[in-house]
């Protein structure tokens, strides 16, 4: 199988971010890269362009990244990130329009068997569709 899609979750909060990859990593049966970029550089609420380079550089292998963001600044900063990736990235990096922790576990099991990273993208889309009750 070829590398598995990583996964970057994208919150104004550390601990919201780093509970959703902890859940998302386990549905991915530990074999997709889902990383956390949440919270400012000083571990306060807000966003960090640092913090999701970083994460997006540790999630790449070459098969591409998802984006999850949850509100606000974090999916500016985003789409800010996509559109001004170089032309000779290492994978493609796309922003999902995804609810953050369902969007993140459908991405991570779809990332888990194999799918392409249009295909990761939109199964965390699709996580909308899924109803709790």
């Amino acid at each position: 199988m070829a590398s598995p899609v990583g996964i970057v979750l994208i919150s104004h909060s550390r601990a919201l971010a780093e509970g959703a990859a902890e859940v998302a990593t386990a549905m991915g049966l530990g074999e997709v890269a889902v990383r956390p970029a949440g919270g400012d550089d000083d571990g306060r609420l807000g966003t960090s362009l640092a913090l999701l380079e970083r994460a997006v550089d540790e999630a790449q292998t070459g098969a591409g990244v998802v984006l999850i963001a949850d509100v606000g600044s974090s999916v500016l900063l985003a789409r800010t990130y996509v559109a001004d990736l170089p032309e000779d990235a290492l994978g493609p990096v796309l922003l999902a329009d995804a609810p953050l922790v369902e969007g993140a576990v459908a991405a991570a099991s779809a990332s888990a068997t194999g799918a392409d990273v249009e295909t990761v993208a939109a199964a965390a889309a699709d996580a909308y569709a899924h109803r709790k009750l």
